[in-house]
């Protein structure tokens, strides 16, 4: 599962699914023309690609998804640390924090995280 990827106009659409499921295929062609402009076809050709890689999946016109939003960005934000920073994620926040200043908000959202961390 760590491979599956989506491209950014497959990402918007795959938000409309997660954000509206379970959604009716009729509806979901609906919504991707009123937001994306696509024609019906075009959502059919994406959504029976993203059901190929294993993110949804229909059933009697009706789709799901197979792992959730948060779960899908866990793995592609795992992956690409993985790939870039050889996992280091002290490596990963370094590079960022570089060009953009975290706001108190943020370091405090930070040391919340890895306090919970460390009491699990």
């Amino acid at each position: 599962m760590a491979e599956i990827q989506m491209g950014a106009v497959e990402s918007k659409f795959a938000d409309i699914i997660w954000e509206n499921e379970p959604i009716s295929t009729t509806e979901l062609t609906k919504q991707s023309e009123i937001l994306l402009g696509w024609k019906k076809t075009t959502s059919y050709t994406v959504l029976k690609r993203l059901c190929d890689k294993g993110i949804f999946k229909t059933d009697k016109g009706s789709v799901t998804s197979l792992i959730s939003k948060e779960e899908f960005y866990a793995l592609q934000s795992e992956r690409f640390v993985e790939e870039t920073f050889d996992g280091s994620l002290p490596a990963f926040l370094a590079a960022f924090t570089k060009r953009k200043a975290l706001s108190p908000d943020e370091i405090e959202q930070l040391r919340r995280l890895v306090r919970e961390y460390e009491e699990e």
